[in-house]
């Protein structure tokens, strides 16, 4: 089994020095009393203890045995229940969750880096907590005072799950199609009927109820509402009832992710209670579905920090041909570290996870500000940069995630295609990533059709403007470097001008060249973090950190940044060349 080891000191050096967590935290009143950078350090250590010594040493065995679908019963993999039960005791499931009701307050910005700990650990077993967690937000946010009560503190705790209940066979991403139903009882609950497909964490057996978030739709209605809808129906005194018609139809045989269930779920006559506004149950679903949107950018960010360490260490042990220009040792063979192509894989993968986990926190810094400060107008600024961020996040975290688990399998050549070195496992589990919670295709619509056009550019003009003063403070930076992305950022801006001036005369342009744009902002922002990161690297206590990130920063700039002018590029081609072509040719 491949080790696994959190890069700790990569994650206190973003909060610490680029990020200035200490600062965010101090100035924000809900979060003063409960976090400083001891009480994060410590929460990294323990969450990197649990991660290799509880979480990594499942991810094989349950990708081998898989779910089980029995009966009414859906088994996880051995070890999985052991496992969640210290996890769940440990408070893990309600880390960022409210204290009010059992969760244990702490920052996104924090909550993050542990999240990317559990993913490069296992990410099926990862996905059941934060299907819990995202649940819980959504009930937070939008549930009555009494469902918040009586629900929040046993999912806090892990004793109960949480499940997103959305796609239907005939409705995956248009969701106007759905054909749940639910009917009013005189109580006030509703009678939930229908079937869902896809549902990860439907139905385990690590946690004695599941706790369903339904899209249905109510009589005469063309709109969503959303229902809590408990697997087994709950009593006052938060006791167990009776089983409440909600059962498990199958379970769906997939690529990989394997320990992860994922459930068809059919609802008859289920209870269920109203969540929000009738017919707003999409509103109330997307504060769910954002937070699930960020956790699975970091579900790709875990698996390339993991695909990573395997592959240098494969790298270095690895023997075979000779160093160009003959071997530093005089050996036969050498590791195959020495060769260029192997180095550039590499590096690629730990240039891109760096700058990722930098966008991951900046992220969940967003998140924190808007939630918590009690600035109006940082609180505002902070929920735009949030519109721009999560779907970028998650779409350029996921498809480069991908791209690092590949990479790293090419590193291994013949033995990455084999299982017994465990490096195609990556390539097979994050795959999905890319396709759950809204294709990546859709994100980038969402990102360039609704928050960079939308609003006729605005907030990303808004955004580009503070990385343009950040980036005129660094000290410590190449000004080649800075006069690139600065370059960028302006290039950014007019491109995005451009489209919105022509996306009503061409209906179909944000479509056909959305995926482009956001590559092209992914590139140019991880270029805005390198910067940051080596400005703040420039007075690190450790020489050897100062270095690697100098060797970083320097391939970043020379061999990856100039990925966001050809998709920039390629947006200015327009969409013509992909919507001539009649549709009886393809």
């Amino acid at each position: 089994m491949n080790p696994y080891n959190a890069p700790l000191a990569e994650m206190r050096f973003l909060l610490e020095k680029v990020f200035d967590a200490p600062k965010t935290w101090s100035e924000m009143p809900a979060m003063a009393e409960s976090v400083d950078m001891d009480t994060a350090v410590a929460i990294l250590d323990e969450a990197d203890k649990i991660s290799r010594e509880l979480i990594h040493p499942i991810n094989r065995s349950g990708d081998e045995q898989g779910v089980r679908h029995e009966a009414d019963r859906v088994i996880t993999p051995d070890g999985y229940k052991a496992v969640y039960d210290q996890y769940a005791e440990g408070g893990w499931v309600g880390l960022c969750g409210d204290p009010e009701f059992g969760g244990m307050g702490m920052p996104k910005m924090l909550g993050v880096l542990v999240d990317e700990m559990a993913y490069s650990a296992c990410n099926a077993f990862t996905l059941y907590g934060s299907l819990t967690a995202g649940a819980a937000l959504a009930i937070h946010a939008h549930g009555s005072d009494e469902i918040k009560e009586q629900y929040l503190p046993m999912m806090y705790s892990g004793e109960w799950a949480g499940a997103m209940d959305m796609t239907e066979p005939q409705a995956g991403s248009d969701l106007r199609n759905i054909r749940t139903k639910a009917v009013p009882n005189e109580d006030g609950s509703y009678k939930i009927t229908g079937s869902k497909i896809f549902i990860t964490g439907g139905d385990h057996d690590l946690t004695e109820n599941v706790i369903h978030l339904v899209l249905a739709k109510l009589p005469n209605t063309s709109g969503i509402s959303l229902f809590l809808v408990p697997k087994i129906k709950v009593n006052a005194d938060n006791s167990l009832g009776e089983a409440n018609g909600v059962t498990v139809g199958s379970i769906e045989h997939k690529m990989g992710l394997k320990g992860s269930a994922t459930c068809v779920m059919n609802f008859d006559d289920a209870e269920g209670y109203l969540i929000g506004r009738p017919n707003r149950g999409l509103v109330c679903m997307f504060t769910m579905m954002n937070y699930e949107r960020l956790a699975i950018g970091i579900q790709g960010l875990g698996t390339s920090q993991a695909a990573y360490q395997m592959a240098a260490d494969y790298a270095k042990e690895r023997v075979q041909g000779v160093a160009a220009g003959g071997s530093p040792t005089g050996a036969s063979s050498d590791p195959i570290l020495v060769h260029g192509d192997v180095r550039r894989m590499l590096l690629t993968i730990r240039a891109l996870t760096e700058a990722g986990r930098a966008l991951s926190v900046y992220t969940g810094q967003q998140l924190d500000l808007a939630k918590y400060s009690q600035d109006a107008d940082v609180k505002s600024k902070a929920s735009r940069y949030m519109g721009l961020l999560t779907p970028v996040s998650k779409a350029f975290l996921s498809d480069r995630g991908l791209d690092a688990a590949i990479m790293a399998q090419q590193v291994f050549g013949g033995h990455g295609y084999i299982r017994e070195t465990g490096i195609e496992q990556l390539v097979r589990d994050t795959r999905i990533a890319q396709i759950y919670e809204g294709t990546n295709g859709i994100q980038a619509i969402d990102f360039l059709g609704r928050k960079v056009t939308g609003d006729n550019v605005a907030a990303l003009s808004e955004f580009v403007a503070e990385q343009v003063a950040n980036i005129n403070g660094y000290s410590h930076v190449s000004d080649a470097d800075k006069t690139k992305v600065l370059a960028l950022l302006e290039q950014l801006l007019e491109v995005a001008k451009q489209v919105n001036e022509n996306k009503l005369s061409q209906p179909a342009l944000i479509n056909a060249c959305a995926v482009d744009y956001l590559d092209a902002f992914g590139y140019s922002l991880y270029g805005c973090f390198w910067l940051a990161m080596t400005d703040a690297a420039h007075d690190h206590e450790d020489d050897s950190f100062k270095q690697q990130k100098a060797y970083l920063s320097r391939f970043y700039f020379d061999k990856l940044i100039t990925k966001a002018d050809y998709h920039l590029s390629q947006v200015s081609k327009g969409d013509a060349s992909i919507m001539q072509m009649d549709a009886s040719l393809f």
